[in-house]
């Protein structure tokens, strides 16, 4: 409280509140409601921050797969007893080499496809006797628009054990799931922030409360709404900015902690494929730029909420 204020309440013998002494805070920052408040913060704050992370996550994974395979296609052969694998992969190359918007054209040697199948065969398997495809996998020219539906027709022709696998279905799918996984983050980061505006304005009605005979001795003393309720937000804001902080601390240490234990497991086969799908577990600078503007919403959202409840709580009182 200013002191000319104090000294005028004094003057008039109006018998002070301990909160609008001399070189007392009108709202005490530290008190139990106070450190709760912060703490369901802190919390909303990191929850909010994981999922902002995950849907930047999921949007980078996303982009750097399309961008793999958007320019590639694969031609399987299936085995068939009738007819020479090696002779069927060779006429299958010699025809993709002779398309204008094929760029490149390579047999996946036997062993790496074989090693495509560890993850769920397991290791050590003799592979010898299975109908395991071969594959030859196909770059597109970037400034060719591939027509390749005459080729599709001339391959299976040519060679009926094979197959043109143009990856659109796995991108229309790959596509469909990472945006459901953005949008489904943004709706969690919603409802957190909606839950931590209500959290704030609950708490800031019950600190009015607990403060109506200080808000009263401001009013006789001339104090305006104004006033009041800058102090108020002032004082939801630093629990804002502190719960905040927490939060998104917490929550950058946990998103670096997995993506250091991603690193450390990359070497299994099973963590290989997983890479080569949702590529690395990294939110790089955008994702921990978004996790500081969800704890800075946060901090903001504190302050607005409690200056618009003081203000509206005022307005009943008089």
């Amino acid at each position: 409280m200013h002191e000319a204020d104090s000294d005028e309440a004094e003057h008039e013998g109006l018998a002070l509140p301990p909160n609008l002494r001399r070189d007392q805070p009108l709202v005490p920052l530290d008190s139990v409601a106070g450190r709760a408040l912060m703490a369901v913060i802190a919390i909303l704050t990191f929850l909010a921050a994981l999922s902002a992370g995950a849907a930047v996550l999921a949007a980078r994974a996303s982009e750097q797969w399309r961008g793999a395979v958007a320019n590639e296609m694969t031609i399987q052969i299936r085995p068939d007893s009738r007819r020479d694998m090696e002779a069927d992969l060779s006429r299958a190359v010699a025809m993709a080499a002779g398309v204008a918007s094929i760029e490149t054209v390579r047999v996946v040697p036997k062993a790496e496809s074989d090693k495509l199948l560890e993850p769920w065969l397991g290791t050590g398997l003799d592979l010898v006797e299975l109908p395991v495809p071969r594959l030859i996998v196909i770059k597109l020219r970037s400034n060719v628009g591939p027509d390749l539906s005459t080729f599709s027709a001339a391959l299976r022709h040519e060679v009926p054990s094979a197959i043109l696998d143009d990856h659109r279905l796995w991108v229309r799918r790959l596509s469909t799931m990472a945006n459901t996984i953005i949008l489904s983050g943004a709706a969690v980061v919603l409802l957190v922030l909606t839950a931590a505006a209500l959290a704030v304005a609950f708490a800031t009605r019950g600190a009015m409360a607990g403060s109506r005979d200080s808000v009263e001795v401001l009013h006789l003393v001339g104090a305006d709404d104004a006033f009041i309720a800058r102090e108020f937000q002032s004082r939801f804001v630093r629990l804002g900015l502190r719960g905040g902080a927490i939060g998104g601390a917490g929550a950058i240490v946990v998103i670096a902690l997995l993506g250091f234990v991603a690193s450390r497991l990359g070497a299994a086969p099973e963590a290989e494929q997983l890479q080569a799908l949702f590529g690395a577990f990294e939110i790089g600078w955008s994702g921990y730029v978004a996790v500081i503007m969800v704890a800075a919403v946060v901090a903001a959202i504190a302050g607005l909420v409690s200056r618009f409840t003081v203000r509206h709580y005022l307005r009943a009182l008089a």
